[in-house]
């Protein structure tokens, strides 16, 4: 069965990049309504907002939604991950600006938020795309893929010349709850370097080291606490493709391959399956196949402890 959220979930915060305090609830919906964020600080017009792949417009630093209205909502990679992560299929969030709250850089407040308020079903069954045929974007920096397999896989690699980071690898079966346990505390990060060019051009306004992203500076980490994995930045980096995938509105039954691909490579994977001609099909899951999506049974006494 689909499932929505049981209770209103309220996220009070700033936006990472625009620097502005945000508040956002998630509401519970009824079956098919799918995920939308409505804009409440926008009295007129279109402020209805779906999550969906297509109207991305695409951005190395976040992903942002746009309507036909010109109605925005940025940085949703880490809520749309703790959605599909719980495995939420409908959800109304109301918004009062244009940014997501960014937390703690994490997916997991959210998770925790979801989880603790609890998920219930509603009647309708879980639709799902299956990927039938390998499908690749790849660019002079990165590339992504999906190809078919049995439910939800991962593999990432990512490379940096700042040594504390490095090269890192990762694979992972997303099923039963493995993104709670594995994956939603893990923080975004970027350079020192790259948080001072930001900053100056006007980005990253909300960013607070320590609080909402690990920065590296070399051979070092330089936030307070340090990191809550070995290779916290790998796991972000599915944590992030797992929130962009989430945009193609259902669940994906495919194994998605990353290496140094961010959230434009992977909406521009998403465009080039749907397509291409016989790459998916959509599927109504048996219990068997909706057993093994994300989310499937995970318990909020999965969600991991944080400093």
């Amino acid at each position: 069965m689909q499932t929505t959220v049981r209770a209103p979930i309220t996220f009070d915060g700033i936006g990472l990049h625009s620097g502005q305090k945000t508040r956002m609830t998630i509401y519970p919906a009824s079956a098919e309504h799918g995920i939308w964020f409505k804009r409440v600080d926008i009295a007129l017009g279109d402020t209805m907002v779906p999550a969906r792949w297509d109207i991305v417009e695409q951005s190395p630093l976040c992903t942002k939604l746009v309507n036909s209205a010109g109605v925005t909502v940025s940085t949703v990679e880490h809520v749309m991950a703790a959605l599909a992560g719980c495995g939420v299929h409908n959800a109304l969030i109301e918004i009062d600006g244009p940014e997501v709250p960014i937390l703690d850089g994490s997916s997991h407040p959210f998770v925790q938020g979801i989880l603790g308020r609890g998920v219930q079903e509603v009647l309708a069954p879980v639709r799902a795309i299956e990927i039938l045929e390998t499908v690749t974007y790849e660019t002079d920096d990165g590339w992504a893929r999906l190809s078919p397999a049995d439910g939800l896989t991962m593999e990432f690699h990512i490379d940096f010349r700042d040594s504390a980071i490095g090269q890192q690898k990762r694979r992972l079966d997303l099923a039963n709850g493995a993104f709670v346990r594995e994956l939603c505390d893990s923080r975004t990060f970027c350079r020192q370097a790259d948080v001072e060019t930001m900053q100056s051009n006007g980005l990253a306004l909300g960013g607070r080291p320590g609080e909402n992203a690990v920065v590296f500076d070399g051979d070092h980490v330089t936030s307070p606490g340090g990191l809550r994995h070995s290779d916290e930045p790998v796991r972000h980096k599915m944590l992030d493709a797992l929130g962009d995938l989430a945009l193609a509105g259902v669940p994906i039954i495919g194994h998605y391959e990353g290496s140094r691909a961010g959230h434009a490579m992977t909406n521009n994977l998403l465009r080039k399956v749907f397509s291409t001609p016989g790459a998916f099909r959509m599927v109504v899951c048996d219990d068997t196949t909706a057993a093994k999506l994300p989310g499937a049974g995970v318990h909020s006494d999965e969600v991991p402890a944080v400093a």
